[in-house]
């Protein structure tokens, strides 16, 4: 049962773009601990350019306050500022222990026939299995997103990788090379413009007991050689790192891109077909991976 003394108190409010932030300084000036912003419509943001904020047309923000705050005065200050129009509610919210309710809800997740992701508070038995360690963080990458879910599918699909130099470009959360490690790749190198995904990725590297075959890195490798590329990035970037790309894979070599929608697969099939035999499109839940094997023609 709900408890106004104990209860930590959330305030939702809609605004369009312009007015979502001067509106969150308002609410932190009085007394919220935290304000979230997230899309009050049906507008994704799918591919904001480098260090590019942009905010959903109708943004709603959720204010949280301490435990026991009253709303009423909060409610007034902010009606008086928005005026009657705007939709505005205070919403209690039960204390609970968070962590573990995050935790019950993040299971060991399987991918192909012997690759599994599992988050560091639960055991699963590794026999016959590859297991990669890993909990949610601020880095992209668990395993739960369908373009991971098909990049993890995709290196399941190829076995053994012993031997193998692999790059997993935008790593995010490092859980593409740190899987190719795991299943044998004698080399994997990670890179990502965003120096959490770094941080992030040298962390699961540790828990995993991989970070001696890692290279984790903020510039792209100028090296090419590399026997198989990954990169689950986003469709702009993707199609302008075809070059990129295409000069660090090894001829003969495998290219596995995802991070697009069902429908914009044709356009990335069309940029690397200079460099690239494209081998086949795996969808899941909108989403794709494109299959490729390098050709021999030099990449500009």
């Amino acid at each position: 049962m709900s408890d106004p003394a104990t209860d930590w108190m959330q305030v939702r409010l809609r605004c369009d773009a312009a007015a979502a932030d001067a509106l969150s300084e308002v609410m932190s000036a009085l007394g919220a601990l935290s304000v979230t912003y997230t899309d009050a419509g049906d507008h994704p943001i799918l591919e904001p350019g480098p260090e590019e904020v942009r905010l959903w047309p109708s943004t709603e923000l959720t204010g949280l306050w301490p435990q026991g705050t009253d709303p009423a005065p909060l409610l007034s200050r902010l009606r008086a500022i928005v005026g009657d129009h705007v939709p505005l509610a205070a919403v209690p919210l039960g204390d609970r222990d968070w962590l573990r309710a995050w935790m019950d809800s993040f299971h060991p997740m399987r991918f192909g026939s012997r690759l599994w992701i599992c988050p560091s508070h639960q055991e699963i038995d590794p026999t016959g299995k590859v297991v990669v360690r890993l909990d949610p963080g601020l880095a992209f990458g668990t395993g739960t997103h369908p373009t991971t879910a098909l990049c993890l599918g995709y290196l399941d699909s190829l076995g053994d990788l012993r031997g193998m130099s692999v790059l997993d470009y935008g790593c995010g959360s490092g859980i593409l090379g740190i899987a190719a490690a795991l299943m044998g790749a004698s080399r994997a190198t990670l890179c990502d413009i965003d120096p959490q995904a770094l941080q992030a990725s040298g962390e699961n590297a540790r828990r995993n007991g991989v970070q001696g075959r890692l290279d984790i890195t903020l510039a792209p490798p100028r090296a090419g050689g590399h026997d198989l590329t990954l990169a689950n990035i986003l469709l702009g970037p993707l199609a302008q790192l075809e070059p990129t790309l295409a000069a660090l894979t090894r001829e003969g070599g495998r290219i596995a891109l995802s991070g697009i929608l069902e429908d914009q697969a044709g356009e990335i099939c069309s940029a690397y077909q200079r460099h690239f035999r494209i081998e086949g499109v795996d969808t899941r839940e909108g989403w794709a991976l494109i299959r490729g094997i390098r050709n021999g023609e030099k990449a500009l």
